[in-house]
């Protein structure tokens, strides 16, 4: 049930990052989309009543626990920082969300 809320939220904007409001890693994230010019939607789950089952279904997802923050863009699931860090580094994020419709330029 949890797995299919995920997909639900990922899937209503070009970039959906699932984090937790005092994580440094879910901020880094989201400012590395705002300089891009990426306009994004957080979902934060220490903040969601159900934010927990949300949390183990994305760690069952990304394959390791803490699972925030998870990214999602063009509602496929990219996975945590290091792999939005390690696809911006070789070029391969910015023709991503330009394919997913959130970048114009």
């Amino acid at each position: 049930m949890a797995a299919e809320r995920v997909k639900r939220l990922a899937s209503e904007r070009a970039v959906v990052i699932f984090g937790m409001s005092n994580c440094y890693m879910c901020h880094a994230v989201q400012t590395l989309f705002t300089q891009l010019g990426v306009s994004w939607t957080v979902h934060e789950l220490d903040k969601d009543p159900r934010g927990k089952d949300v949390e183990r279904a994305l760690a069952g997802m990304v394959g390791r626990s803490p699972s925030v923050p998870t990214v999602f863009i063009g509602g496929t699931l990219v996975g945590p920082t290091d792999r939005v860090m390690s696809l911006h580094l070789g070029g391969q994020l910015v023709p991503l969300l330009r394919q997913a419709g959130a970048l114009w330029l």
